[in-house]
């Protein structure tokens, strides 16, 4: 039986890969591999807080996996969500929106507004109107075919459509490698796309530590207790809506909810802040 591997679709994992600058190369190759961007936009790579910034006093803090900045200045936003909900789309339209309004101050111009390009990544079938693992989406009259804007670009790659065959593609190899759980997997990536090779040797390095393997099984068992936690809120929203008004019972579930969301979050944030320091110390040690 292959070695199980600590896999990248994995959103500890994804962010601790490529939301490190020691491993920029990586993402300008994985980047390159989904987006038809200038070439001199790869050159200058920006890893950036991956909040974005609440509008107003109260406003839900929302938090994307890998967020970056090109040469030219185009944001570019990575998500990996493995499960697909129905709100999926909403939301995604929501944070680009978010990524384009806090690019203006009072007295700037729209002019100046950057691209904000989106990456989202899932296992489950998000499009499902088509068979393709990987689509473009922009602001588009399919009737006159012509492109309105392209202001937001939302791109989608969705594990789950994989064929089984290569295409001959480096997104393909990418996805492969995103979506693979064996070792095994990951040297048959690396025999076939020598450009990729490195990232295999990267992932393995991440899955043979001891650190991140503890942090990793930790998140899937705080995961496992969060979605418990969930059905239990959902289940007494539903009885105290039953006995003193459906609607005010779902309010309090809803707003209990999104405090227990909020606190997961900012404890995941802190702790892969806290692991990377530790490998970083550890990786210095050695030297």
């Amino acid at each position: 039986m292959s070695k199980k591997i600590l896999p990248v679709k994995n959103d500890v994992i994804f962010r601790l890969f490529f939301a490190d600058e020691r491993n920029v190369d990586f993402l300008k190759s994985f980047l390159k591999s989904v987006l038809k961007l200038p070439d001199e936009d790869y050159n200058e790579i920006t890893i950036i807080d991956p909040h974005l910034l609440p509008e107003y006093t109260g406003d839900k803090l929302s938090v994307i996996d890998v967020k970056l900045r090109t040469k030219s200045g185009k944001i570019v936003h990575i998500e990996i969500q493995l499960k697909v909900t129905p709100e999926m789309k909403n939301r995604i339209i929501f944070y680009d929106a978010k990524l384009i309004t806090e690019q203006l101050g009072k007295s700037e111009r729209y002019e100046t507004i950057q691209q904000v390009i989106s990456i989202i990544i899932t296992e489950e079938k998000l499009i499902k109107e088509s068979a393709g693992y990987h689509h473009r989406f922009t602001f588009y009259d399919s009737s006159s075919k012509i492109e309105f804007s392209d202001i937001i670009e939302i791109y989608t790659l969705e594990l789950g459509k994989l064929p089984d065959l290569a295409d001959g593609t480096q997104l393909y190899d990418w996805a492969k490698l995103i979506a693979a759980e064996t070792e095994e997997e990951l040297n048959m990536i690396a025999e076939r796309n020598p450009e990729v090779k490195p990232a295999t040797v990267k992932i393995l390095e991440l899955s043979g530590d001891e650190l991140v393997r503890d942090r990793y099984e930790r998140q899937l068992k705080a995961e496992r207790d969060l979605n418990m936690w969930k059905r239990f809120m959902e289940s007494e929203g539903w009885a105290k809506g039953e006995a003193e008004g459906r609607t005010k019972g779902e309010a309090e579930g809803r707003a209990e909810e999104a405090k227990k969301w909020q606190a997961a979050l900012a404890d995941k944030d802190a702790e892969i802040a806290r692991l990377r320091a530790e490998l970083e110390a550890r990786q210095s040690s050695r030297k």
